[in-house]
């Protein structure tokens, strides 16, 4: 169960930067969720919308080491840095 802890927090970093992104695209664009991830694709800015978005996974992290969920929490940064280079490579 141990092993599964650090894929659920990889997954829970991805999936809270998805939310993140569709948060920022609808508060403060006049875009739709899925227009706007065409859009910013188009013009060079979705790694920039994906950092944003990302911002969750900071919270996530601490709201996980609070909760003593060490392993979840090392799981929030191993999706970061696999952020990271999906942005790098976008």
């Amino acid at each position: 169960m141990r092993k599964f802890d650090l894929l659920y927090g990889t997954l829970i970093s991805i999936v809270a930067t998805i939310l993140g992104s569709f948060i920022f695209i609808e508060a403060f664009t006049n875009y739709t969720f899925i227009s706007g991830i065409q859009i910013f694709k188009s013009q060079g800015l979705l790694g920039k919308i994906i950092t944003l978005g990302a911002i969750l996974n900071l919270v996530l992290f601490f709201i996980l080491l609070k909760l003593n969920l060490e392993l979840m929490a090392r799981g929030v940064i191993l999706g970061t840095i696999l952020l990271t280079i999906v942005t790098l490579l976008v």
